[in-house]
């Protein structure tokens, strides 16, 4: 479970590594402008490390469904090799499906100006740039969002469809709440997360108003990757009794 956690934390910490210090900079900065390199790189990055962190949690997802529905045999059935190479998967699945998104999107012939209506190189921002037939470009987009966002969520609603059955199953009281606070946290951030990913990327077009999907984005790369370690941490005894001081 912590080595998910940990590779969990490492994710976030990355991932608003690769926007904070250059949106921080743009804001202070009279200079706003991006190279055509940097932005291919902000985007590789990012690209990356958001499809790992999909693949991450939907590992996690089958993680909680062994733990509650196998307590007993949790060792046997999640060895240390197991996560390790679930994690190594997650990583290698993410940035291959980065590399082939990445080369789609920069080899489109960007005839617009070269403002981005964005904070940071995004695919809605870059398409809107972008002139020519987009066909084969949307195909290889829906592609690698089925391969990376609609697929960990199939494995995270199947798992969670195994474990509310397990929970419904446990006949005592305080046994269901135990396995539901083990749930919680995982949950909360995947709410968080794949909610804000599907809102902007799930769409039938790629010509789309921008100006309400700034902000959210501002949230799944920023906000919530620094929301995960407090909303894992309120299991934490001593954090509970500092917060409850603290509104006290």
């Amino acid at each position: 479970m912590y080595i998910f956690i940990g590779n969990l934390s490492f994710l976030d910490l990355w991932h608003s590594s690769v926007y904070t210090p250059k949106i921080l900079m743009t804001c202070i900065s009279e200079d706003k402008s991006i190279s055509f390199a940097g932005c291919a790189a902000q985007f590789f990055f990012s690209a990356g490390l958001a499809y790992s962190e999909c693949y991450l949690l939907a590992a996690m997802a089958y993680d909680h469904y062994v733990a509650i529905s196998k307590p007993l045999l949790y060792s046997q059935a999640m060895p240390i090799r197991l996560c390790a190479f679930l994690v190594a998967a997650s990583y290698l699945g993410g940035f291959i499906n980065s590399s082939i998104i990445t080369k789609g999107t920069f080899a489109l012939n960007f005839c617009s100006n070269n403002i981005i209506d964005d904070f940071f190189c995004d695919i809605p921002p870059l398409v809107k740039l972008a002139c020519g037939r987009k066909d084969g470009y949307q195909a290889v987009l829906y592609f690698v969002l089925a391969s990376n966002v609609i697929t960990p969520t199939a494995v995270i609603l199947a798992s969670y469809l195994f474990i509310i059955t397990t929970i419904l199953k446990i006949h005592s009281t305080p046994g269901q709440l135990k396995s539901c606070s083990t749930c919680s946290s995982h949950l909360a951030s995947v709410t968080l997360y794949y909610g804000s990913i599907l809102h902007i990327y799930a769409r039938p077009r790629l010509s789309c108003s921008l100006d309400r999907d700034k902000m959210l984005s501002i949230f799944y790369t920023v906000v919530f990757p620094m929301l995960n370690p407090m909303i894992y941490s309120l299991k934490n005894k001593d954090v509970k009794e500092a917060l409850n001081k603290l509104f006290k």
